[in-house]
């Protein structure tokens, strides 16, 4: 069986690719690696998050297990210059790889760093951005739900996308939980992207 992606610090032998692709209407370059997720490509999840970025100029962003960084360096795009995002991912390699997409992309209003969570997480935010490690398992992703409403600003929100078939109900059951709303703002291909706003 093959290494898990959500891992601090992957053994697996580097088979480095780049690719080019379309997101969100804007052309982006990315390198990846074994050890990573969906090296070979965006991921039909991703993709479908991406797309759905409700993101605006001037906001600031968190994309929490950011990979080589396909949503934090597309919504970086989408907040423009007066704008901010932060990338975290608890996978080294992945974070080293997201730098060099900052770099190849031109994007210099994102930053991105090694973290567990939300460990070493400081600022506040207009959204919360994921496609979370669901097969980590609950003991890890409910915690960045509960997460996430302590670092949203009011009015900003939480999105995020699930399988279908991967508990997108009892995920959707504990955004309703934290943060007392959820909706469903997308579905195709067996995904769904979830969105919860902090009203409070």
């Amino acid at each position: 069986m093959g290494e898990h992606y959500f891992t601090q610090e992957p053994q697996s032998k580097h088979e480095l690719i780049q690719f080019h692709v379309t997101l969100h209407g804007e052309e982006f370059v990315f390198q990846t690696d074994a050890g990573v997720f969906s090296k070979s490509g965006i991921d039909l999840g991703t993709r479908l998050l991406i797309d759905s970025l409700p993101v605006t100029p001037g906001q600031r962003v968190l994309d929490i297990g950011c990979g080589y960084g396909p949503i934090g360096i597309t919504a970086a795009r989408l907040v423009t210059s007066t704008g901010f995002v932060d990338m975290i991912d608890i996978n080294e390699r992945a974070v080293n790889l997201a730098k060099t997409n900052l770099a190849l992309n031109k994007i210099t209003n994102a930053e991105v760093w090694q973290s567990d969570g939300f460990e070493s997480v400081v600022h506040l935010y207009d959204w919360i951005i994921s496609n979370p490690p669901i097969r980590a398992g609950k003991r890890v992703v409910y915690p960045m739900i509960e997460q996430s409403f302590v670092y949203c600003k009011t009015g900003g929100g939480l999105m995020l996308v699930i399988r279908t078939k991967q508990g997108a109900k009892s995920m959707e059951n504990k955004m309703q939980q934290v943060f007392k709303n959820v909706q469903i703002v997308n579905i195709k291909g067996g995904y769904r992207v979830l969105v919860s706003i902090k009203i409070e």
